[in-house]
């Protein structure tokens, strides 16, 4: 089985056989760690958020709006923590801090972007299935 993923920032490219798995999802296996990065509600919300270069933190929480300041400061601690954004200080009164992704993050945009367009293209089908669910339940 093959699947290609195409978008703005690149192609993903998975190809599995029919006997295996493409990956074992053990506690310490890579793609657990990639689920856990995107499982966060609000990492890749940011991550596309900073797909245009540097901005600092109040700009960065208009663009993305519904964010409180407290979460948007752990997001982005976790995502340099993570090696996904810089954090970076200008001197000056007060100082300035921008944010901007590392090349690590950037590589992030293809499969943020892949995984935009398919909850664009099936958003309405799992709300359907939802109100499905709980109407039946």
């Amino acid at each position: 089985m093959s699947l290609t993923v195409e978008g703005r920032w690149g192609t993903i490219r998975y190809v599995t056989t029919d006997t295996e798995p493409p990956f074992p999802f053990l506690a310490d296996c890579r793609a657990r760690l990639a689920f856990d990065l995107l499982g966060n509600t609000w990492n890749a919300v940011v991550v596309w958020a900073l797909r245009q270069g540097p901005v600092r933190h109040g700009e960065l929480k208009d663009r993305i709006g519904g964010i409180s300041q407290k979460v948007l400061t752990e997001t982005l601690r976790r995502l340099e923590f993570n090696g996904l954004v810089r954090r970076r200080a200008y001197g000056g009164s007060p100082p300035r801090v921008e944010y901007e992704l590392t090349d690590l993050g950037r590589s992030l945009l293809a499969p943020v972007e892949a995984f935009g367009v398919w909850a664009f293209e099936h958003g309405d089908e799992v709300m359907e299935a939802q109100e499905n669910y709980t109407r039946d339940a």
